[in-house]
């Protein structure tokens, strides 16, 4: 009792008592991650973004919109009958920062790609009021107005490279892509042509109903209509309500 009454009344000591115990407990909790090799599970189809999507994503937080809406669906009833399959760890290997939270003033968005026409996200991105009349959120204009700029993205995808993201440079580089997610997405992932395949992707997809222009838009569009689609959960969501509501 002495003893405990000591530590209590001595603020240095307390301080660094409780900094030994927390290490020693953070270390206890994090380090064995670091040997285990499923700490996050492989799963088939997950990809880097193509530069179009990768430029869609950068708009996705410059806009804001992670702080109304989250991408991690939790693992209880109520979150899969409304959204579908609880996300996966794997699903975000290749964001940075990840979109996960729990912060929802909108709906989560892990699984948006492919429930909407693109013509309902451009709408609804103009305006949310014309296809949900209930919704808070404010309208963004200026995405169909602007045109994309994408003189950086070959330095974005370097930049990402350096955290461990594939994309590629070199013909080593190229074939192991190859191996790993096949030879249309390792061409998507080439550094050297990612121009090329931005404007192609935009131009092929008309994600803002503009074919004579790549706007802003095309560019999240294109980021909205992937997200959740890579990963096939078709024999998980049999019975799931994932209509937004």
């Amino acid at each position: 009792m002495i003893k405990h009454e000591s530590i209590e009344t001595n603020a240095g000591l307390l301080i660094i008592l409780t900094m030994i115990v927390i290490s020693i407990g953070g270390l206890v909790e994090i380090v064995p991650l670091f040997y285990i090799n499923t700490t996050v599970e492989k799963v088939e189809g997950v990809r880097p973004y193509s530069p179009l999507e990768l430029r869609g994503r950068d708009i996705y937080q410059r806009e804001g919109c992670y702080l109304c809406h989250s991408q991690m669906i939790r693992p209880f009833r109520d979150e899969w009958l409304r959204y579908g399959h609880y996300s996966l760890a794997a699903e975000s290997k290749y964001d940075h920062p990840f979109q996960w939270g729990s912060k929802r003033t909108g709906p989560d968005l892990a699984r948006v790609g492919g429930k909407y026409s693109n013509e309902w996200h451009v709408a609804h991105l103009l305006n949310p009021r014309s296809v949900v009349p209930q919704s808070i959120m404010p309208n963004y204009p200026w995405l169909l107005e602007t045109d994309l700029d994408y003189s950086d993205i070959a330095e974005r995808m370097r930049a990402l490279k350096k955290t461990g993201v594939p994309y590629s440079e070199t013909q080593e580089e190229y074939d192991r892509n190859v191996a790993e997610f096949g030879a249309e997405v390792a061409d998507k992932l080439d550094i050297l042509n990612a121009e090329e395949n931005l404007m192609k992707q935009a131009l092929d997809n008309d994600y803002d109903g503009q074919r004579s222009r790549v706007t802003e838009m095309d560019a999240l569009v294109a980021y909205l209509q992937v997200l959740g689609t890579m990963v096939d959960f078709s024999k998980y969501n049999e019975g799931y309500f994932t209509e937004f509501r």
